[in-house]
C-alpha cells in the first residue's frame, strides 16, 4: 500500500481537489462569527449533533423511516460502513473510482473487486457487475452518481437494476450532487437496501470535514454502534447548520461553477489533441496526446497552475488529467497555462 498524498499548492493557483473556490461574502462571514462565539469549548459535542441532523433531513425532506450518520468527511462513512461488515466480506465498485473505497477495503483485509467501466463513455458495464454480483454476494457496493474521478453520470437505468440485483448495501456516493441536478434519496423508500452518501466538501466546505449518509433507521442504527462519540466536533456542528441555513448562496456559487464549465469544457475540446469529456461534477476529466500527460502536468504546474495527473493509474486514465472549475480568472489561468505547454512541448 501507499499513503494517500496531498500534492503541496503553495503559491499555485490549486485546481487539483474539486473545491469550491468561492469564500464567502464579508456579511455572512460576520454571522457566522456570531452563531460560534459562544460555542462551549470547554464542553464535548452534541454526540448526535442534533440540530445539524434536522436541518439536514429537512433539507432533503426525510420522512420518519429514515435516518442519518454524520461523519468525519465522507471518508470515515466508507471506513464505517466496511468497519461493520463481516471479515468474510466482498465489496464491489466501478473502476476507476473514487479511491478511499478500495485503499479502506484493502486496510481492513477485505476482498474488493473494481469492475472497469466501458471505453469512451465511462458508464457501467451492467452485464459483468451483474455477473459478479450474482457469483460473489458483495455485502457493499459503492456507485458514485456523478463518479470521480470521470465526472459523468452512470445510467440510471442500470444503478436500477444493480439496487434490485443486490442482496447486500448498495451506496449512492452524491458528493458532486449540487453540480448535478440527479439524485437518488427520492428513491430511498423504494429499496430497504440502498442508502445516499452526501459531503459538504465541494458545496464549499471542504474545511469543516462533514460528510453524512441517509438509510433505512434501522440501518443507520447499526452504523452508530461502531461510530466513535463525539466525531463531530462543535465548531463543524454549529458552522454546518449555519451554512446549509444559507442555501440561497451556496446555490448561486453553484449555478456559477456550473457555467464556467461549460466554458471550459467547449474551450478544452477546441485545443488540437486535447479531449474533454463530459461533466456532471465540478471538475473535467481530459485527454491529451498519447505519453505526454505527465510533461503537460509539470509545465502547468510551472506556469502557476495545479491540477491533477491521473495518467498513472494507467487503464481507461491514460493520458488523462484532471481540472477543477475554479474562478473564471484561474480558470483563463489554466487554460492559458495548456496552451503554452502544449506549444513548448511541439503536441
Amino acid at each position: 500500500m501507499a499513503a494517500y498524498k496531498v500534492a503541496d499548492a503553495t503559491g499555485l493557483i490549486k485546481l487539483d481537489a474539486m473545491e469550491n473556490p468561492y469564500s464567502w461574502p464579508e456579511g455572512i462571514k460576520k454571522d457566522w462569527l456570531e452563531a460560534i462565539k459562544d460555542c462551549q469549548l470547554n464542553r464535548y459535542p452534541d454526540p448526535e449533533a442534533k440540530r445539524l441532523t434536522k436541518t439536514i433531513k429537512e433539507l432533503n425532506q426525510l420522512s420518519g423511516r429514515f435516518d442519518v450518520l454524520l461523519g468525519n468527511g465522507s471518508d470515515e462513512i466508507i471506513q464505517l460502513l466496511l468497519m461493520a461488515l463481516p471479515e468474510a466480506s466482498c465489496v464491489l465498485a466501478p473502476a476507476p473510482g473514487f479511491v478511499m473505497y478500495k485503499q479502506l477495503s484493502d486496510c481492513l483485509g477485505l476482498k474488493y473487486f473494481g469492475i472497469p467501466l466501458l471505453a469512451e463513455s465511462f458508464d457501467l458495464d451492467l452485464p459483468v457487475m451483474l455477473a459478479v454480483i450474482e457469483q460473489y454476494q458483495p455485502s457493499v457496493i459503492f456507485l458514485a452518481y456523478p463518479n470521480n474521478p470521470t465526472g459523468n453520470l452512470f445510467s440510471e437505468s442500470a444503478v436500477l437494476e444493480i439496487i434490485k440485483k443486490a442482496k447486500g448495501l448498495v451506496v449512492i456516493d452524491e458528493a458532486y450532487a449540487p453540480f448535478a441536478n440527479a439524485s437518488f434519496i427520492g428513491k430511498l423508500d423504494q429499496h430497504d437496501n440502498l442508502l445516499v452518501m452526501r459531503t459538504v466538501s465541494k458545496l464549499g466546505l471542504a474545511g469543516l470535514r462533514l460528510g453524512y449518509i441517509i438509510g433505512n433507521s434501522s440501518i443507520i442504527e447499526q452504523l452508530n454502534k461502531i461510530r466513535l462519540p463525539y466525531n463531530i466536533n462543535v465548531l463543524s456542528q454549529v458552522s454546518a447548520d449555519f451554512a446549509l441555513s444559507n442555501k440561497k448562496l451556496f446555490d448561486q456559487q453553484t449555478q456559477n461553477i456550473c457555467a464556467e464549465r461549460s466554458i471550459v469544457f467547449k474551450q478544452l475540446n477546441e485545443i488540437e489533441g486535447i479531449v474533454a469529456y463530459p461533466s456532471a461534477a465540478n471538475f473535467i476529466l481530459f485527454k491529451t496526446p498519447k505519453n505526454s500527460a505527465v510533461d503537460i502536468f509539470l509545465s502547468i504546474r510551472q506556469q502557476g497552475v495545479l491540477i491533477k495527473n491521473l495518467s498513472g493509474q494507467g487503464g481507461l486514465l491514460s493520458d488523462c488529467l484532471r481540472v477543477t472549475i475554479g474562478k473564471r480568472e484561474e480558470n483563463r489561468a489554466f487554460l492559458k497555462a495548456l496552451r503554452v505547454s502544449l506549444q513548448e512541448l511541439n503536441l
